[in-house]
């Protein structure tokens, strides 16, 4: 009877971490460049039969039984985002698997978010996180405008800047043999864990900003999904605590 209630209280375990997880996503639909996170969840398998454990806790009941669910890392997601038009010449999209490099105080950090501005010393920045990510070029340098240069900058498909016939820099873009590393650390930044990652062949769209992959829809019907297995869940603790409680109140009772 109590294996019962583990089981559900651990499918109510998970059914919060996904839950938890789904709702971050469904926060994140407007946010530039962010990547939906996916929650794994495996099967666990029975103490029977897990290593050290083999045949010491066997049952010819619970071994025909499920041993319950378990959660996995999550995992971040990085298919390409439709592109949403602003016409801000220091708004980009890159098109293909990379990610610009920023210097984020003392660490170096990896994005997909476009919006980009100038600070008060014409360096290249982020906007999300307040201006305090500066974009980098190819060689790790802080990208910085001639303010006498009153043209309109551009950027080009390969990544090349440029005010009127002045090249500025040409952006650090970097892509990553093994995305799984990169963790999320806010303000849409990535920590690649000491991965510098190879120059990326992506091209850029100037003018575009790369939208969300979370799915306000798929998202919100998944919600109600787990919503209702960790209901059920309850509701089964619930009957068999019940169940249990009879069960003890009658022992006594027995002949």
């Amino acid at each position: 009877m109590t294996y019962g209630i583990w089981l559900s209280t651990a499918g109510m375990q998970v059914s919060d971490y996904r839950q938890s997880i789904m709702a971050n996503n469904l926060a994140n639909v407007d946010t530039v460049g962010f990547k939906e996170d996916l929650a794994v969840v495996q099967e666990r398998a029975l103490e029977s039969l897990g290593g050290g454990g083999r045949g010491r806790f066997s049952h010819p009941v619970l071994d025909g039984m499920t041993g319950g669910s378990w959660v996995q890392p999550t995992v971040n997601t990085f298919e390409q985002g439709s592109l949403q038009q602003t016409e801000n010449p220091f708004d980009l999209a890159i098109m293909g698997d990379g990610f610009l490099k920023v210097q984020d105080g003392d660490e170096t950090r990896y994005t997909r978010d476009g919006r980009l501005t100038l600070n008060k010393e014409g360096e290249l920045v982020m906007v999300a996180g307040g201006g305090r990510a500066r974009v980098l070029d190819r060689d790790g340098r802080a990208i910085r405008f001639d303010s006498e240069n009153t043209e309109k900058p551009t950027v080009s498909a390969d990544g090349v800047i440029r005010q009127g016939e002045d090249e500025v820099a040409e952006l650090g873009i970097v892509s990553f043999a093994d995305t799984s590393r990169l963790t999320k650390v806010g303000a849409s930044l990535y920590d690649s864990h000491g991965d510098a990652g190879t120059r990326s062949d992506s091209r850029v769209s100037n003018g575009y900003v790369e939208r969300s992959t979370a799915n306000p829809i798929t998202g919100l019907a998944s919600m109600i999904e787990v919503s209702r297995a960790y209901e059920m869940n309850a509701r089964m603790i619930s009957m068999q605590d019940q169940t249990l409680g009879q069960a003890i109140s009658r022992v006594g009772r027995v002949g």
